[in-house]
């Protein structure tokens, strides 16, 4: 299993080997669990669904607090996915083998962490675009042929971002600290393995193919697996130190 102490740089084999292994520990409470996540995400798209469908025969009212209670119930279901799966990870990691009701435990103060920093990010992320929006509109009255530099560049702090921000949600769920430090903490503790992280990426999305052409059904084992050696990795990186008592 990984270590407590953490390591500056991302052996992605050993961590793909040991999520595997925390997977395989127990793996009918993770299916289960992505089984359920899945029921209660596909019910809340549903009534957003048939907002739409019947919008011309109900008021406007009531598809307003039809997309609310779907947009609300879809945030909740995914918060409460993401840190069931990672709470599970670690203590598979740990060598234990948790059971379905450690996995669908609400935690709402770690749900409302995640919330936030994910919020965070995504604002810095739409200021990006719009700047290049902006900047592009501008450059393109000085020289049609220059637009897409500004395009360009800001796909570049995308996918950047993108990367070394891959591990947002265990640090905002595991480590203390701000939005900001958050963001500060993911950029310095990948970036020194940013292109392992990178085939750590492509790895685990080879892994969901696989599970996609498996009929859909495969995605069952295949996003908890995902999930494992995510954790896996982060603990190599960060260490596995629970700052805010998210595992107590």
């Amino acid at each position: 299993m990984t270590d407590s102490s953490g390591s500056p740089r991302l052996q992605v084999m050993r961590a793909v080997e040991d999520g595997w292994n925390a997977f395989t520990k127990s793996p009918w409470p993770f299916v289960l669990f992505v089984l359920l996540f899945w029921v209660l995400s596909a019910i809340f798209q549903a009534i957003a669904n048939v907002v739409v469908v019947f919008a011309g025969n109900t008021s406007t009212t009531v598809q307003i607090i039809g997309l609310v209670v779907s947009w609300l119930g879809s945030t909740i279901i995914s918060l409460w996915g993401v840190t069931g799966l990672i709470r599970g990870a670690w203590k598979a990691l740990d060598g234990e083998k948790p059971n379905f009701s450690e996995l669908i435990r609400l935690d709402g103060g770690a749900a409302g962490r995640l919330f936030i920093n994910q919020l965070v990010l995504a604002l810095i992320l739409g200021i990006i675009v719009s700047l290049s929006l902006v900047i592009s509109g501008q450059v393109a009255q000085l020289n049609e042929a220059l637009v897409f530099i500004p395009a360009i560049t800001a796909a570049v702090v995308f996918i950047y971002l993108a990367v070394n921000q891959k591990f947002l949600p265990w640090i905002a769920l595991i480590q203390d600290g701000n939005p900001f430090d958050t963001i500060q903490s993911g950029r310095s503790g990948v970036d020194p393995s940013w292109w392992s992280v990178v085939l750590l990426l492509i790895i685990e999305a080879l892994i969901l193919l696989v599970g996609l052409l498996l009929c859909c059904v495969g995605l069952l084992a295949a996003f908890p697996v995902v999930i494992c050696i995510s954790t896996a990795a982060y603990r190599q990186i960060f260490g596995s130190e629970d700052s805010t008592g998210f595992l107590s």
